[in-house]
């Protein structure tokens, strides 16, 4: 690698669809760890999200902007996460661990990136307790359904939910 990598620089990569309030908790924290945070969130058109990526990334900006986290970084990407992380000068790759069962995959996915990415090492944060059993899929299911969602997302991120199940 001609580049090398910038350990204060975490990005945090996901579909963030939707943003739930256990990834702001750890991008809160993670600015505190980091120089920079890159919310990095990823098109995946083989996830076909709820939200498009512009929405996505919108939404995730106006969530973030009032809590005054002036590190925190928001931006789009549509390849390789590896190549995105050499792309930024990123030293670390940042995921959240909710639960024993998240560790197999995620652990998978640290091991090929230290492999497509040598230099940078993946950095696990486990969410605030209260946040703990909160996933994206778990509110869109419940926001679908008609279901109260607000205690899990921002303001926001309901509005655009209960808008996009038409409730």
């Amino acid at each position: 690698m001609a580049e090398t990598l910038d350990y204060g620089i975490a990005i945090y990569p996901g579909t963030f669809d939707p943003l739930t309030n256990g990834h702001t908790d750890l991008i809160e924290r993670a600015a505190r760890m980091f120089r920079k945070v890159v919310v990095a969130i990823a098109e995946s058109r083989h996830k076909t999200p709820t939200f498009p990526l512009d929405e996505r990334i919108r939404l995730a900006e106006e969530v973030l902007s009032e809590r005054s986290l002036t590190n925190v970084e928001v931006t789009g990407f549509e390849i390789l996460l590896a190549n995105f992380v050499q792309q930024r000068s990123a030293g670390v790759i940042l995921r959240g661990l909710r639960a024993v069962s998240d560790f197999e995959y995620e652990f998978q996915l640290a091991s090929m990136n230290r492999h497509l990415v040598r230099d940078a090492e993946t950095v696990f944060l486990t969410p605030a307790e209260e946040y703990s059993f909160i996933s994206s899929s778990l509110v869109k299911e419940i926001a679908r359904l008609g279901g109260d969602v607000s205690e899990f997302v921002d303001p926001r991120i309901d509005r655009a939910l209960r808008t996009h199940y038409g409730l």
